[in-house]
């Protein structure tokens, strides 16, 4: 029997959405540090044009935990923050350890844990490292949340942004996605700019165009939204004026920081003809190429569907087995609140 049209959209959207972050992650991956000079020097004066590297960074393995989290509140009633944080425990194991250490019928358990190709080092952000090792638990789902973070609380750096894409598909999305950036990040923007991805995404993922997405974003940040707010309509600007280029996108920062990264990755979105055009502008630049191209795939994913990705880079990118099957699980679990029988035990 055939699925309703808006299941299988969704599911595509999910796919679409882990797999593009994953595509845009890996080719920015080889020119993170490189000038835009020295992206032309090293590439031509296109800059890079193909996926030279199918090596994605802590920007994809974080999102991945980041599903696996979610599906285990969903799946058991837990408490989203508090089971999105073991998560991110559990990516930090892969960043100390080189292969999966013993189950401790804590944290570490899960099948996520176990996959080998996680167990790499691709220059993870150093505050999402120290926040998860400083021991302090984030506040509750049911606790009243602080502007302002108790880990690094001057700290908006674009680690927080770049694993928040998955709170796009669950309810209370800003919320989640804010709470959970906090789990690290403590500045405001930190939280603003996970929270405001969540909610784009989320309006893509049931249909939304992408200016409208961002526009309830902006509804949501109000007056708040400080320095959010203003990279995102300066990336909506942008957009109309013309021609996308390398030297415009260089006109909203280099994505270090949260907000820069999600304007940078918008601005590409919108303004590019394609996905593959979309995603190569997302990572030519000076700047933080990895973060910017993987939350450009995951705004394209979830607006046009896996289907648009180029298929080529699809199917070479690192972890594609991995990032299918989860995304799979993810989508059964948002449509029927359980994984096939055979899959649950993934999930403790």
């Amino acid at each position: 029997m055939n699925e309703p049209r808006h299941v299988a959209s969704l599911r595509s959207r999910v796919l679409g959405c882990l797999l593009g972050g994953a595509i845009g992650d890996a080719l920015g991956n080889p020119v993170e540090f490189l000038s835009l000079r020295g992206i032309r020097a090293a590439y031509g004066p296109g800059g890079l044009t193909t996926m030279v590297s199918t090596e994605v960074t802590d920007d994809t393995q974080m999102t991945l935990f980041t599903v696996e989290g979610l599906i285990r509140a969903l799946l058991h009633g837990r408490d989203t923050v508090a089971a999105v944080h073991d998560a991110y425990l559990r990516w930090l194991d892969t960043q100390d350890h080189p292969a999966p250490p013993p189950a401790d019928g804590g944290f570490r358990t899960g099948w996520l844990r176990e996959q080998p190709w996680l167990y790499a080092r691709r220059a993870p952000g150093l505050t999402c490292l120290s926040g998860l090792r400083s021991g302090v638990r984030p506040r509750s789902d049911v606790e009243p949340p602080d502007r302002t973070g108790p880990v690094s609380p001057q700290s908006k750096g674009c680690g927080a942004v770049m694993r928040a894409a998955p709170f796009g598909f669950v309810s209370l999305r800003f919320e989640h996605a804010a709470r959970c950036a906090r789990i690290t990040h403590g500045h405001p923007a930190a939280a603003d700019a996970a929270g405001a991805l969540a909610l784009i995404i989320g309006g893509l993922a049931y249909g939304e165009d992408l200016r409208r997405a961002v526009g309830r974003a902006l509804g949501r940040l109000g007056c708040d939204g400080g320095e959010t707010a203003a990279a995102l309509r300066a990336a909506l600007d942008l957009a109309s004026a013309g021609a996308p280029s390398a030297e415009k996108v260089e006109r909203l920062g280099g994505g270090w920081v949260a907000e820069e990264a999600l304007a940078i990755a918008v601005y590409c979105a919108l303004a590019a003809p394609d996905a593959r055009t979309a995603l190569l502008l997302a990572v030519n630049h000076s700047g933080d190429s990895d973060s910017t191209g993987a939350i450009c795939g995951n705004i394209l994913g979830a607006w046009h569907g896996a289907e648009a990705l180029p298929a080529e880079w699809a199917a070479r990118v690192e972890g594609h087995a991995t990032i299918t099957s989860i995304a799979e699980d993810f989508a059964e679990v948002l449509v029927t609140r359980r994984p096939p029988a055979e899959r649950a035990v993934r999930y403790p």
